[in-house]
């Protein structure tokens, strides 16, 4: 017999197993424009993410946003100055997007700026009442840093 404890314990399971399908950005709606800059990504086709996001063009869009600048942060020459641009306007857009707040931290540490990377660590640790992906990986990528001397150590 489940208790209502037990349901809810097991709709936020399902709820959080659903959205580590999407953690770069919000999720996906019943109409996913960016599926296939999605798709690019998780293939690490930096070049071509960016230019089907170029394509899609959704500047309004926090996840639109977050996912250009991931492409940019991640791409063979990095655009270090672009990704923040995108960040911050997702940000603007959605202060609560998790991805945005994982990946700009990791771009702060990525420049040396660890204060920033723990502002946005705090912001995710109020946002995930659970622990959630993203708040995990910023918490790990802050950790390598620490124990790098202050220097950012890719996960990879």
């Amino acid at each position: 017999m489940k208790t209502p404890f037990t349901r809810a314990l097991t709709a936020a399971t399902l709820a959080l197993a659903l959205h580590s399908a999407f953690a770069a950005d919000t999720g996906a709606p019943a109409e996913d424009t960016l599926a296939t800059a999605r798709q690019q990504i998780a293939a690490k086709q930096w070049r071509a993410a960016i230019d089907e996001l170029k394509r899609v063009n959704d500047s309004g869009s926090a996840d639109w946003n977050n996912l250009m600048g991931y492409s940019l942060r991640k791409a063979k020459t990095p655009d270090l100055a672009g990704a923040e641009k995108y960040y911050t306007e997702a940000l603007r857009i959605d202060p609560k997007h998790r991805g945005a707040l994982e990946y700009s931290g990791e771009l702060s540490l990525i420049k040396g700026d660890l204060a920033s990377a723990e502002k946005r660590l705090a912001a995710l640790d109020k946002l995930c009442t659970l622990s959630c992906d993203e708040y995990t990986d910023l918490k790990k990528a802050v950790e390598r840093y620490k124990a790098a001397g202050n220097r950012y150590v890719s996960a990879q």
